[in-house]
């Protein structure tokens, strides 16, 4: 276990700091296995342009990659991962997404103890507004968070968009590989599209996520590469993110369905 992240006494009175003082969840063994194992084969890798194919779940089929990262043909890299989340419900995430980016830093600390610092919303007003229903509170929000994903802690500007805006047709959501999504694109040293996509599976949901890293967005809208024809991002980069998003999202499968229960109505 690593070193775990600081708390103030303030939060150390608020109800949720418990999930905080909590172990992680283990990774599972799988997983960690193919964080040593090496990059995908770039053939397995699903472009950022065939991304429609991901949200509706027919990526697998197509035997693209569903738990790894590598480097693409074109330098750009991806980051795959795939959770089962037993008895977890598809309205609890659309709650969580939102939830903790408001309140207090412990909010989003919970989530990852030792790699998560800071998680704030730009838009607390329309967050918290009642009459945004709960899987559109992201939308046109930027989040500003502080996290570590291998080098040491870094500032990155989440902006949370409707998938549309991503380049999504958002006629695959409600279907029975996507149930809700959220999508966003980050800005930090090393910019990145983001989707986590979720679906009812077994007890629970399976949670997908896919980052395609080396885009940024432009004042236009557009999503375009960002890195220059013949250059690749290093491998370590998506090995990095790999290896941090297996670790936080294993840990919010184990306290989100009781964290919910807790704290659902205090917005």
């Amino acid at each position: 276990m690593g070193k775990k992240v600081g708390v103030s006494q303030e939060e150390k009175n608020l109800s949720y700091y418990k999930y905080f003082e909590k172990d992680l969840a283990p990774i599972p063994a799988e997983k960690l296995a193919i964080l040593e194992g090496g990059p995908a084969a770039p053939e397995t890798l699903i472009p950022f342009d065939k991304k429609q194919l991901f949200l509706e779940g027919k990526d697998e089929e197509a035997g693209y990659c569903q738990i790894g990262y590598g480097i693409l043909p074109d330098g750009t890299a991806e980051v795959a991962n795939t959770t089962y989340m037993p008895g977890v419900t598809g309205e609890m995430l659309d709650w969580w997404f939102p939830w903790h980016s408001v309140g207090s830093d412990l909010r989003y600390k919970i989530w990852d103890p030792e790699d998560h610092y800071f998680a704030r919303a730009d838009r607390a007003d329309y967050v918290t507004d009642p009459a945004v229903p709960m899987n559109e509170k992201t939308w046109g929000v930027n989040h500003y968070i502080i996290e570590d994903v291998g080098p040491g802690p870094e500032f990155l500007k989440l902006m949370f968009k409707k998938p549309s805006d991503i380049g999504y047709d958002m006629s695959a959501i409600g279907t029975e590989k996507c149930q809700s999504m959220v999508c966003a694109i980050g800005e930090s040293s090393c910019a990145a599209v983001m989707t986590h996509k979720w679906y009812p599976y077994k007890d629970g949901v399976m949670f997908c996520s896919r980052f395609w890293i080396g885009y940024v967005l432009k004042e236009d809208g557009s999503i375009v590469k960002a890195i220059p024809d013949g250059v690749s991002i290093p491998p370590f980069v998506p090995q990095g993110l790999y290896a941090h998003n297996i670790k936080e999202f294993t840990n919010l499968a184990s306290i989100l369905p009781t964290l919910y229960e807790e704290e659902k109505d205090v917005f």
